[in-house]
């Protein structure tokens, strides 16, 4: 009967564990400064803080007067640009199995989004997109990036940071979305919760 139960335990736990191994989550902009850094806007900023940190050529962009810069995007308020090569998103605790966003390029560029295992875009590449023209296709015109088109890569391990600067001044990005990895603190909790589970168990059989 206690290895009945040991093991219904542990099933619950187990279909617990993918919920604590990724959260998702989306940077969409809105709000972020437009031509100033985006910086720790979600990193304890005025954004939601999901651990998300930008270089400063990490730049939000806002249509204004002498716009309009860009139409038709994901979530219209605010994109992202990168104002040179540097650009970068960090993230401390790492994400993994796939980034996703949206964006708009106005020239085609190589190797473009690169994803890294190390912060800054240093450790391992893990994976590499390269972007297409895209910005006035399927007869677009209203704006220099008005056509808006999502891109997926899947890749292996952990990841905390992607460049974004292959292609500086001539794309946007809109709605990046990861699977971040929860802090230590996470699997800390997660870590009592098993040991809660077995006192109860425990005490219920004595």
């Amino acid at each position: 009967m206690k290895l009945m139960k040991s093991l219904l335990a542990a099933a619950v736990l187990a279909t617990a564990l993918p919920a604590f191994a990724a959260t998702p989550i989306t940077l969409d902009f809105e709000g972020a400064p437009s031509f100033a850094s985006i910086g720790d806007f979600y990193n304890g900023g005025a954004g939601v803080n999901y651990g998300a940190s930008f270089t400063d050529a990490a730049l939000g962009l806002a249509n204004d007067a002498l716009g309009p810069y860009f139409s038709h995007a994901p979530t219209p308020g605010t994109v992202m640009f990168a104002s040179d090569a540097t650009a970068t998103l960090n993230i401390a605790s790492g994400f993994a199995t796939a980034l996703s966003f949206y964006y708009s390029a106005s020239s085609s560029a190589l190797d473009a989004i690169k994803v890294y295992s190390g912060l800054n875009g240093t450790g391992s590449l893990l994976g590499t997109i390269d972007l297409t023209q895209n910005a006035q296709s399927n007869g677009c015109s209203d704006s220099p990036l008005c056509n808006w088109q999502k891109t997926t890569l899947d890749f292996a391990g952990v990841a905390k940071s992607v460049s974004f600067g292959g292609n500086a001044g001539n794309v946007a990005f809109d709605n990046i979305s990861i699977n971040a990895v929860p802090e230590p603190s996470t699997y800390a909790l997660l870590a009592l919760g098993l040991v809660g589970v077995a006192a109860a168990m425990r005490r219920r059989n004595v």
